[in-house]
């Protein structure tokens, strides 16, 4: 009986605080149903000592930091011992960059619903989401059902096209408005994929992208100034500092007329801070991109989970390309790229001429099932409204909690980022505004508080939600960020 009494505790330690936010106080009530799980549900924070108000913000995050980290270490022995086993067969220890974290990743043993247990027994409710792909959290029910139907009477891979493949194709063109998709494996390969369409179809090589933006692992672009060794085709990326400026942008753009394939471009940038561009801006570069005589590619790998139709279709935009994935692969590998039927036709095998599109496990069963049974029966328009509306109403609690502090909130519907910044900047437009008075310290004292609270995030403060989660567990977070702040107001208060 294990999780009601750990969330009806932390509720109750929470109120006594005075943390409780509005939607807290809508839940105090509620009647929380025990559920039985196999591993301890929380852990209490380890209390710190009084930080020294005569010192500066940075020795004093300094000091904070080296406690938080220390009591890392002492929670998680089993991560630890898991890592150095690691690191004598994966370089550092991981095979996903990203998973990294210093003095050591945890390493995490289960998940269900919407939370996840690590190997020390820890439970943390998941705000991570598989960085927007885990929308239906860990073994949804009827994901799951469709997963073992399709083992046992379909199979892993047939080595032929399929009906199945036919019926989500059908559906993905439906529900995005396409005229024509093909899959992929991941996001990555969709835009690696929709770049070389652009370019067989235009003659051109080179395309136009904006610092900040990420569009696969090869196709990172965190500045202007700092392309990325790994990245593919260097000398044909234009990088521009001008994202959510749409005169100069457009500018930048018209400029390179007859000389560019497309302009790729995001319509939050998630990797980047899950900073939106405005409708202005990503109409303008849209004009501009067919001024130019080059293809609007609109990246909706993160973002096509934010409206019913995708983010782009709700702010009116066209593009002439779409890439997706993550979570459209049901829990699965996945990507796809569609658009207007003349440009997706130069990868028509029946066409002289035409691109090849190779992948093992481009229609592979497990992905065209699961895909298409979350998309159909569990996310379905109405539910996307719902779901997108609760993370807007979490963003701007955690909006109003950070005011006067040095938290800023920045994203739109259930995915966000949480900066930390030397002037507490609310107004964030590109990545030069965090990157410019980022406080790294500050951001990784969150992420280790939180993570004693039960709560998993990215280190960069990056939170996609997962469908079905608890609005008790929701409170309790708002309460946590809360307590933070409270906690720490000596080098979080903006002065």
């Amino acid at each position: 009986m294990v999780r009601g009494s750990c969330i009806r505790a932390r509720i109750e330690r929470h109120q006594a605080l005075g943390f409780i936010s509005s939607f807290g106080k809508r839940l105090i009530n509620t009647i929380i149903i025990a559920v039985p799980l196999p591993y301890q549900s929380c852990h209490k924070r380890m209390s710190s000592s009084p930080i020294d108000p005569a010192l500066d913000s940075k020795a004093a995050a300094k000091a904070a930091l080296a406690a938080a980290e220390a009591r890392f270490i002492a929670n998680n022995p089993l991560s630890k011992k898991q890592h150095d086993l690691a690191v004598c067969s994966l370089p550092g220890g991981n095979t996903r960059t990203l998973l990294h974290t210093s003095p050591f990743p945890l390493c995490m043993k289960q998940g269900k619903g919407a939370y996840v247990w690590d190997e020390d027994g820890h439970k943390y409710l998941d705000l991570t989401g598989e960085l927007s792909a885990g929308l239906y959290g860990h073994s949804h029910p009827v994901i799951r059902s469709t997963i073992l139907s399709t083992f046992d009477n379909v199979g892993v891979s047939l080595g032929a096209t399929t009906a199945q493949e036919q019926r989500y194709a059908a559906l993905l063109c439906d529900r995005f408005k396409l005229d024509r998709v093909r899959m992929t494996n991941t996001g990555t390969e969709a835009n690696l994929h929709a770049l070389a369409a652009a370019r067989h179809y235009t003659g051109c090589r080179q395309v136009v992208v904006f610092a900040g933006g990420y569009h696969g692992a090869v196709l990172s672009f965190p500045s202007r100034r700092e392309p990325l060794p790994n990245l593919v085709d260097k000398p044909d990326f234009i990088v521009l500092d001008s994202y959510n400026d749409s005169e100069l942008a457009a500018v930048q753009i018209e400029d390179r007329s007859g000389k560019i394939a497309a302009v790729l471009v995001e319509g939050m940038q998630g990797a980047g801070g899950c900073i939106p561009a405005s409708r202005h801006f990503l109409h303008a570069v849209q004009d501009a991109a067919h001024r130019a005589g080059a293809l609007f590619i609109l990246d909706e790998v993160m973002t096509s989970r934010l409206a019913p139709h995708g983010l782009g279709a709700s702010l009116g935009l066209k593009p002439d390309l779409v890439t997706m994935g993550k979570y459209l692969g049901g829990g699965f590998a996945f990507g796809a790229l569609g658009g207007r039927a003349n440009v997706m036709a130069v990868y028509d095998p029946r066409v002289e001429g035409s691109l090849a599109h190779s992948g093992t496990f481009n229609n592979n069963t497990m992905a065209m099932h699961a895909g298409y049974t979350g998309l159909s029966e569990i996310f379905t328009p109405e539910v996307c409204v719902e779901f997108n509306a609760k993370g807007d109403e979490l963003r701007k609690e955690l909006a109003e909690l950070a005011e006067g502090s040095r938290l800023s909130v920045t994203g739109l519907g259930t995915l966000m980022t949480l900066h930390f910044t030397e002037d507490g900047n609310k107004e964030i437009l590109d990545v030069g505004d965090v990157k410019r008075k980022e406080r790294g310290d500050f951001r990784d004292l969150f992420w280790f508080e939180m993570l004693e609270e039960g709560f998993w995030i990215t280190r960069r403060g990056y939170i996609a939600m997962i469908l079905d989660t608890p609005d008790e567990d929701i409170g309790i977070f708002l309460n946590a960020v809360k307590g933070f702040l409270k906690r720490h107001e000596g080098i979080m208060r903006v002065v």
